[in-house]
């Protein structure tokens, strides 16, 4: 067995008030999942489009108390195991999610839901931030569906976010990760930095200020269109070209996360990453 997958995100809030969002179901609705049930100790479930294998809740709590809540969730036929720590950083709170029963491989091939584990938990800790900062939440994955399209506004210029999009700099600032960009059509786009990355992506259509396409192979061709209106972009993110019968939920659960760090990137006063390392 690997060892937990940990992610870490600093919050804006008190740890109490993280700790009523991440036991009350009406909360829970609101940043997690369509459906949310707890009654501690007997009862913890959440379920719906948004959840993988979401038909059902399929979570057992196993402990809980005012800085930790552990619970089994069955997925792919595996109990695995998912824990929240919290510990107090100033006026803030870093929340940790050890999630047992991941490997990267099934990332690559697809073969367990639970390849999208990883991704998952970025988005939903990201919407947990913006949940408690009171700030617009960003779309979820839909494991219902093969449409992957997402949209969100972010208060900054057209160019502004454009370039945030294609400047190497700043994409691995707020992606939190090294990526490098030749922006052109023809020009790779390498996750990891060029020298490290024999298979890059292809960028396949870029109009400065309004469009920006990258093909990634099997995970399809990822898209993001610029709309400015009122000192504001509409950003629209689609991803196709994709095996229909094999949707590429953790590639997107990871566009989607990186959504919620640009638009962070663009609007918070003194921008730091919330995800740590």
């Amino acid at each position: 067995m690997t060892e937990p997958m940990i992610i870490r995100v600093r919050v804006q809030a008190p740890l109490k008030t993280v700790r009523h969002a991440l036991t009350d179901p009406a909360a829970l609705r609101v940043w997690l999942a369509e459906h949310a049930e707890v009654a501690l100790p007997a009862t913890f479930g959440f379920w719906g489009h948004s959840i993988p294998e979401g038909d059902a809740p399929h979570q057992r709590p196993l402990h809980a108390d005012e800085r930790t809540l552990r619970f089994s969730w069955l997925l792919d036929g595996e109990e695995t195991t998912t824990e929240f720590t919290l510990e107090e950083d100033g006026d803030a709170t870093i929340v940790s999610v050890s999630q047992t029963h991941f490997d990267f491989q099934d990332v690559i091939t697809g073969k367990s839901i639970r390849g999208v584990l990883q991704t998952f938990w970025c988005c939903a800790l990201a919407n947990l931030a913006e949940h408690l900062e009171g700030r617009e939440l960003t779309p979820r994955i839909d494991f219902s569906t093969s449409e992957m399209r997402a949209q969100i506004t972010i208060a900054a210029s057209p160019s502004d976010v454009f370039d945030s999009l294609t400047d190497s700099e700043a994409v691995t600032r707020w992606f939190g990760y090294p990526v490098e960009i030749e922006p052109y059509v023809g020009g790779r786009f390498a996750m990891g930095g060029l020298a490290d990355n024999p298979d890059p992506a292809k960028v396949v259509e870029l109009e400065p200020g309004r469009k920006l396409s990258v093909d990634w192979g099997d995970a399809g061709v990822g898209t993001w269109e610029l709309e400015g209106s009122g000192g504001k972009t509409r950003l629209t993110m689609v991803q196709s070209g994709f095996d229909e019968g094999r949707p590429p939920y953790a590639a997107w659960g990871g566009f989607l996360s990186g959504l919620a760090e640009l638009r962070r990137y663009h609007e918070v006063a003194d921008w730091q990453p919330m995800f740590l390392p």
